[in-house]
């Protein structure tokens, strides 16, 4: 299996590459830009040890520099970004990427199902710490302003997130177009006053050279070490540069990087530098200490829109990613809603928005400042970073066809260094490193009990399955009574006969004129192509055989599909077609298939999952469900 370097859609558009790079800025690096706000503040926390002096200033100033070079540059940039699924980016695609190109090794494709699985269940962590870092980071600043406002950080703190998440069942389309522009204001403050600081301490440009990076490595020993999981702060949020490639595409990306945010980064952590450098004690917080007195006010309402965006472009990509993992079969279905007719991208997952507005509230309460949450943050992306740089190995050595010693030269240093720094990381578990490490491990458990339990849902199913094409024999043999309209049965066993074909039988004792057994395939790929979205396959005695394909990010609507089969001959009229649905109640069993408490988790989210009607947009009168208790 091969890719192709396409860009996508939105990006073959008349909008032009400028506007493209604007709207990008908003979305892909809201992350990476609140960074500056907790980076350096917590690198010289005196619970690490670390001084403050200035060959410390410097080296650390160094590392994050060369940090963003060769995690971002180089690793994302360069590499990762040229890894698109049919124009898509992000770990799942990835995953299917990388999965699909080692389809002849079954093992070693069940192995980077369960490595994508888990970097993907880490991710969900990520979307609690983000939010709660960001926006507290930025809200902080009102304790630099003025200590009498202190009491009140955290209740603006989730007074902000709060409205957040009430305000993502109405969509973002209405303010996101603001999203780029207001990212591109935010940028250009880091810069300007980043820029105006490097003048207290001009000597800070020497941290530019990696020389000094390396000494600051050697000198400070099990301290850098230390010092690396903090670093690694200021490169979190690169991950969403490949995650929302199919947004944008790469180049408008690649455009913003160089253009914008790299250059202005830059000259904001040199600024900080420079600060420290010529004032040590501002090191209690270096980036609001940047400011004049009198931009204090303004700089905190702009740090926290700023956070309020970086915030809102991992949310959304938690609600892309739910919706990907139920499609690919890892998560139950869930309710899922369109907040947009125009842009699919646009969704709202209520059980996910609410179980993460729980989750961030926690983390805000229960750590109670940024640099506490600082220690909880960077483990889960650090674990992604590492992943995703696995399954990049693969898609180079096996989707397309790399040599060995090409595919490990191109991945072996970017694994190096991400292991470095996942290492790092793991020194903080104890400190709340553990907390996005829980939220992963509770996410990957019940994606994989999913997942198997399907498997062996299916595989129970279909062993007891009567064969279709002896059946329909059968019928033809002894017809039943046929009535008018068209009556299509969804199945997961095309080749089975549907549960709910066999009671609506033995029950009402007739069939609809037309018999239609509707198979649903989700593809490895982000869409499938309209072309290829429908296969009709006459059966005897006027019955048919359609299967209906989805890729990983399409819209399941299968009234919609059906449409397509005019060209065959198949005209479904909505007030004269009937639905009929198998609703399966599992019942745990002790014996063979899962530990038992797995089943009975299974059972629960197959009991609680959303509807099958409503995830595939059937019309609510016409749908009809029929249960069946069936033991695994």
């Amino acid at each position: 299996m091969t890719t192709q370097h396409t860009e996508p859609a939105l990006a073959g558009s008349h909008q032009s590459l400028g506007i493209l790079s604007l709207a990008a800025l908003g979305v892909v690096y809201g992350d990476i830009g609140t960074s500056p706000l907790y980076v350096m503040k917590t690198v010289f926390d005196p619970a690490h040890g670390l001084v403050a002096n200035a060959d410390n200033v410097i080296g650390i100033i160094s590392l994050i520099f060369w940090a963003l070079m060769i995690v971002v540059s180089l690793k994302y940039i360069t590499l990762i970004l040229r890894a698109d699924n049919n124009g898509e980016g992000g770990i799942m695609a990835l995953l299917s990427l990388a999965s699909s190109s080692v389809g002849n090794h079954p093992k070693l494709r069940n192995i980077l199902f369960l490595i994508g699985g888990f970097g993907a269940a880490l991710f969900y962590g990520d979307g609690v710490i983000t939010p709660a870092i960001s926006v507290l980071s930025a809200v902080e600043g009102l304790e630099v302003a003025t200590p009498l406002l202190k009491p009140y950080v955290l209740p603006i703190t989730l007074a902000v997130l709060i409205m957040l998440f009430v305000l993502q069942q109405r969509g973002t389309g209405g303010i996101g177009a603001m999203f780029g522009p207001i990212t591109l204001v935010w940028f250009s403050t880091l810069g300007l006053v980043g820029l105006f600081n490097i003048g207290a301490a001009p000597e800070i440009l020497t941290a530019l050279n990696p020389f000094h990076a390396i000494t600051f490595c050697i000198s400070n020993g099990w301290l850098a070490f230390v010092a690396f999981g903090a670093v690694v702060l200021a490169v979190t949020g690169g991950e969403a540069l490949y995650a929302d490639m199919g947004h944008f595409g790469a180049k408008p990306i690649r455009v913003a990087w160089y253009g914008c945010v790299l250059p202005a980064l830059t000259l904001n952590y040199l600024g900080q530098g420079a600060l420290l450098l010529s004032n040590p004690l501002a090191i209690s917080n270096p980036f609001y200490l940047l400011f004049p007195a009198w931009a204090l006010y303004p700089a905190v309402g702009l740090a926290t829109v700023a956070t309020v965006i970086a915030s809102q472009a991992v949310i959304s990509g938690v609600f892309s990613m739910t919706k990907q993992a139920i499609q690919l079969g890892f998560l139950p279905r869930m309710q899922i809603k369109y907040t947009s007719d125009r842009k699919i991208g646009q969704i709202y997952i209520p059980f996910v928005n609410w179980s993460l507005l729980a989750a961030v509230v926690m983390a805000v309460l229960g750590f109670g400042s940024s640099s506490s949450l600082a220690s909880a943050y960077g483990f889960a992306v650090t674990a992604t970073m590492v992943i995703e740089t696995i399954l990049t190995f693969f898609v180079l050595r096996y989707a397309w066809k790399y040599s060995w010693v090409l595919s490990v030269f191109a991945t072996a240093v970017f694994v190096t260094i991400d292991t470095i720094f996942f290492a790092a990381t793991t020194l903080k578990l104890a400190q709340g490193g553990w907390f996005p490490l829980v939220i992963g491990v509770v996410i990957f458990t019940i994606m994989v009990t999913w997942h198997r339990g399907r498997q062996i849902l299916f595989e129970h199913l279909r062993s007891a399955a009567i064969p279709l094409q002896s059946f329909l024999t059968s019928l033809a043999a002894h017809p039943p009574v046929r009535v008018a309209g068209t009556s299509v049965f969804l199945t997961a066993d095309p080749d089975g006969v549907p549960h709910a074909l066999l009671h609506n039988l033995a029950h009402n004792q007739v069939l609809h004129e037309r018999v239609v057994i509707l198979t649903v395939v989700y593809m490895e790929i982000p869409r499938v192509p309209a072309a290829q979205r429908i296969s009709v396959k006459p059966l005897i005695d006027n019955c048919y055989q359609i299967t209906v394909r989805y890729g990983f990010k399409d819209e399941a609507n299968l009234p919609y599909a059906l449409e397509m089969c005019e060209p065959y001959g198949l005209v479904f009229e909505p007030l004269k077609t009937s639905y009929f649905l198998s609703r399966d109640i599992v019942v745990p069993s002790p014996g063979a298939g899962m530990a038992l408490w797995r089943e009975r988790l299974f059972a629960t989210m197959a009991r609680n999952a959303s509807s099958a009607a409503e995830y595939f947009k059937l019309p609510a009168n016409r749908v009809l469900e029929l249960g069946a208790r069936v033991e695994i």
